[in-house]
């Protein structure tokens, strides 16, 4: 995995902060898409999950570089969104593959905290 050193950078944030932990998260979703059976459907759901689950850190990549509130509040609501979708798929995905459900349920729990989080920042 590509990850800079485990240091404060020059901002000072502890590196395992909200971008971190979305990266972490996409990874994840990588890895579990890689073992879900390849069909017709499934295949339709994996392009999906893997969207949603990879862009919550790339969208909130973009909400560290806005220049104004309001438009950080944008960025952190797509992130929201985007958690959604994911834990939408998520299920989809269990409901296709009875199978991966424990590992969609652990999944499923870090989308949910994925909400939690711009959502808090979105209210300060």
């Amino acid at each position: 995995m590509l990850r800079d050193e485990l240091v404060r950078n020059e901002g000072g944030r502890h590196p395992f902060d909200f971008e971190e932990r979305a990266s972490v998260f996409g990874e994840r979703i990588v890895r579990f898409a890689k073992r879900i059976t390849r069909g017709p459907v499934n295949d339709r759901l994996i392009n999906q999950v893997v969207g949603a689950g990879t862009s919550i850190g790339a969208n909130f990549c973009e909400a560290n570089d806005c220049v104004s509130k309001k438009d950080f509040r944008n960025s952190a609501k797509r992130c929201i969104k985007e958690a959604k979708e994911t834990r939408h798929f998520l299920r989809m995905i269990v409901a296709s593959e009875p199978s991966l459900t424990e590992e969609a349920r652990t999944l499923y729990r870090e989308a949910t905290e994925l909400i939690r989080i711009p959502a808090t920042m979105c209210r300060k």
